[in-house]
């Protein structure tokens, strides 16, 4: 009998996750994962320990689901595979926001300008009165502000027009609900644009489902505490907080759970532990499990690649299996000085 993390009761879709870890190592029954509602899921474990592995076989499980549409935020170029394998899975290299997908405040923030200063009223009021970048270049060099003013101000935003992460014609909810699911590859920006875009895909998203619009979206986001500390922060927060209602789930992977925000754990209804050994990480994980981090479940924690320990809030049971493994390779892998040699 198949075991479907998730839920307690009634039918729907549900994803193959993997199967049972018997006490001999070998296979028992297999473990599927409700993604017929929406989920706010937590994936976390150390570097080479399975973390982007599961993501990876969440979103080949939600591209063959019909009525929900993975959107994966790919800081590391790690499910490019996708591309060469699965025709239904989009891969957009470099994808852009539109300006106006921030809120005026959050401006100041990307760029690192006090919002109190001269130069940040000035970027903010520019964000207030244009809805693109070059807008916003135009109304500061026409501002009735002091020169030094203006020019702080129009430095910072050519700064950000040097990303080339903006354009008027930014990602939608339609385009990015459009194929059965859609990779979006952040490895060529430095950590602010790529908030800028993952927050400007979560709002897309949300507001989307709020008007009653497109798909289910399910927006994964590996290295997740590189966005909940930047601008992209609220707009995942919302998700967390207020997603389920409009049915839009957040899978955030990390293998530093010690620098997400409380929310982040709290909120997970199902929890994925791949292998973690720092002991910041685990009382992160201990704050806002108090019930289910004891030390039993600290003995349980998986030790090899692939294995994980999984928390299901909807039944309030923990589990302990092997991922399955994926069908379209893992891009994720470190390379090899051996592999160079023998080429």
């Amino acid at each position: 009998m198949t075991r479907v993390l998730g839920r307690t009761e009634g039918d729907g879709a549900t994803g193959h996750l993997g199967a049972y870890r018997a006490r001999d190592g070998s296979a028992g029954t297999p473990v599927h994962v409700d993604v017929d509602r929406p989920h706010a899921t937590l994936v976390v474990g150390k570097r080479g320990y399975g973390k982007s592995y599961t993501l990876g076989v969440l979103v080949e499980e939600l591209a063959a689901t019909e009525g929900v549409v993975p959107v994966v935020a790919d800081p590391m170029g790690a499910f490019r595979t996708f591309a060469d394998a699965r025709r239904d899975v989009t891969v957009v290299d470099s994808p852009r926001a539109t300006a106006d997908a921030l809120a005026p405040q959050a401006w100041c923030d990307l760029l690192g300008l006090d919002r109190e200063s001269a130069a940040g009223s000035l970027v903010w009021r520019a964000a207030v009165e244009s809805s693109s970048l070059s807008g916003m270049r135009e109304w500061v060099r026409e501002a009735a502000a002091p020169d030094a003013t203006r020019r702080a101000a129009a430095n910072h935003l050519a700064l950000a027009d040097s990303w080339d992460a903006f354009a008027a014609d930014g990602l939608t909810a339609t385009e990015l609900t459009a194929a059965s699911g859609v990779v979006l590859d952040l490895s060529g920006y430095d950590r602010a644009p790529m908030n800028a875009v993952v927050g400007s895909v979560a709002s897309a998203l949300y507001d989307a489902r709020v008007a009653g619009r497109g798909p289910l979206p399910w927006l994964l986001v590996d290295e997740a505490h590189a966005f909940f500390d930047g601008v992209a922060g609220p707009a995942l927060r919302t998700i967390l907080t207020r997603g389920r209602r409009p049915g839009v789930s957040l899978v955030a992977a990390t293998q530093r759970p010690d620098a997400l925000p409380d929310v982040a754990v709290s909120q997970a209804d199902l929890l994925v532990a791949h292998r973690l050994t720092s002991r910041a990480d685990l009382d992160a994980l201990s704050r806002s499990r108090p019930t289910f981090m004891d030390a039993s479940l600290a003995d349980r924690m998986p030790a090899a690649p692939g294995e994980a320990v999984v928390v299901d809030d909807a039944t309030e049971t923990v589990h302990s299996l092997r991922v399955r493994e994926r069908e379209v390779p893992h891009g994720g892998e470190s390379p090899r000085a051996g592999e160079l040699r023998n080429r």
